[in-house]
């Protein structure tokens, strides 16, 4: 379980995500919004949920939010609400800022205040879902650097029935499978069957054919991985 100590300043959809999230993984988890209809929300999934204003230093004092181990701006849209509580949480000397961007023009602000933590969900969001339209045997990407890519994608119908080794997809493409994901057949306590995915690490080493439904999670360039998807259209 995860430790430490967070707060989350802005509780809109995204804000109100993470709260929640980082709370069901063991984090002390503080969720502040100037709007108390936020908080109540979000009051009974957390340790502590404040009603405040984040431009108000007295108010961050008097939470101790210097003392956090991190603290994650979700403000949004409020661009004078974003910066200011920027600068204060900086003043305070909050150990570690993560600010969310609406926008480049809102990074490069942040940048030139001095916070190093930087994500636009939207963006990333949109960039992964355009990919999906486009290669629907993607499920999920990551971008790393240097062009490279880790990606899921959906064994494609001319593998089946091949062992991973012979198919040499890494050779042929200069990938590494990192891992498979497959359906396996369970029956639950009630003695019904059921289908539940699971994780295969190294599946090289497995002696298993590659089936229908069975997903590669592989790290490659974005070239190889479009030249995979070609080749297997």
């Amino acid at each position: 379980m995860a430790e430490g100590k967070f707060a989350i300043i802005g509780l809109g959809q995204f804000g109100t995500s993470v709260a929640k999230n980082l709370s069901k993984l063991g984090a002390e988890v503080m969720a502040i919004d100037r709007e108390i209809e936020r908080v109540d929300i979000v009051k009974d999934d957390v340790a502590y949920a404040v009603a405040l204003d984040s431009t108000d230093i007295k108010a961050l004092k008097a939470q101790s939010i210097h003392e956090m181990d991190a603290v994650l701006l979700a403000i949004g849209e409020n661009v004078e609400g974003l910066l200011l509580t920027t600068v204060l949480l900086l003043e305070l000397k909050v150990k570690r800022i993560i600010a969310r961007a609406v926008s480049e023009q809102q990074k490069i602000i942040l940048q030139k205040l001095g916070v190093s933590e930087i994500i636009l969900p939207e963006d990333e969001v949109g960039k992964m879902t355009a990919e999906m339209l486009l290669n629907p045997e993607i499920q999920s990407f990551m971008t790393l650097p240097d062009s490279y890519e880790i990606v899921e994608v959906i064994v494609p119908r001319r593998l089946y029935g091949k062992y991973l080794e012979d198919a040499d997809i890494e050779n042929t493409f200069n990938a590494d499978i990192i891992a498979l994901r497959r359906l396996f057949e369970e029956r639950n306590p009630l003695g019904v069957t059921e289908y539940k995915e699971h994780l295969i690490r190294n599946p090289k080493d497995i002696k298993s054919v590659l089936q229908k439904g069975d997903k590669l999670v592989m790290l490659a360039t974005k070239k190889s991985i479009k030249q995979f998807l070609e080749v297997n259209s």
